[in-house]
């Protein structure tokens, strides 16, 4: 096995969440009569954290607390609709499984709500992770490197052991902020051209050449 642990962020790495952050986001704008916004747009926002997605969400000028309104409804409705739409991506599944038996350890680290990354994460992935962190306050998100020291930390694995997925810049640059290898995905809400840009320096097409990476070497 060539690593101990594998950390995986959550939107668009394991889980196809537009449609309901799209949705989520529409609402929370309709509620104040701003123009929704487009599923690529919402693609084009998400990746650090549902402030700065709301930032990027409601028209530009507009007043701090007319975004702070859009940003409580948008949490409040996310709440209670982030697993309408949402999916595993096709050979997530599996791998996990493959990963599990083979004894790697598993965890999730996402920009996303805390709340929101523990109910998907029990309701599409129950006992297949052995920890997850979404965003909490008094920690920085992504790419600050906090998250993954204390996934780390609760694992008691040194981060020469373990590899970090995901799908955008963002993922590539927390990799590198801790000091661990990344592996990007082409599946995701970056396209393969964007992640080479961005100096990904390995990139899969399907969930199992994961495996190969990780438990095969190679």
């Amino acid at each position: 096995m060539r690593y101990r642990l594998v950390v995986f962020d959550m939107d668009g790495t394991i889980l196809d969440t537009l449609e309901d952050l799209t949705d989520s986001v529409n609402y929370a704008l309709g509620c104040l009569g701003f123009p929704v916004r487009s599923k690529q747009e919402v693609c084009g926002f998400v990746g650090n954290g549902i402030r700065k997605l709301i930032e990027r969400a409601v028209p530009k000028g507009t007043e701090k607390v007319l975004t702070d309104r859009v940003y409580q409804m948008f949490r409040e409705y996310y709440r209670e609709h982030c697993a309408e739409k949402t999916q595993p991506y096709s050979g997530i599944l599996p791998l996990l499984e493959e990963l599990q038996r083979a004894g790697c350890k598993t965890a999730v680290v996402s920009n996303k709500a805390d709340f929101a990354v523990q109910e998907l994460c029990s309701r599409y992935f129950d006992g297949l992770f052995d920890t997850a962190v979404g965003e909490r306050e008094g920690i920085l998100r992504k790419p600050a490197p906090d998250s993954v020291y204390e996934v780390l930390r609760r694992l008691g694995v040194a981060k020469e052991e373990a590899v970090y997925i995901g799908d955008s810049d963002v993922d590539i640059e927390t990799a590198r902020n801790v000091g661990m290898d990344e592996i990007a995905v082409e599946w995701g809400f970056r396209t393969r051209e964007f992640l080479e840009e961005k100096g990904a320096k390995r990139i899969v097409s399907l969930p199992a050449q994961i495996a190969e990476i990780v438990l095969r070497g190679k």
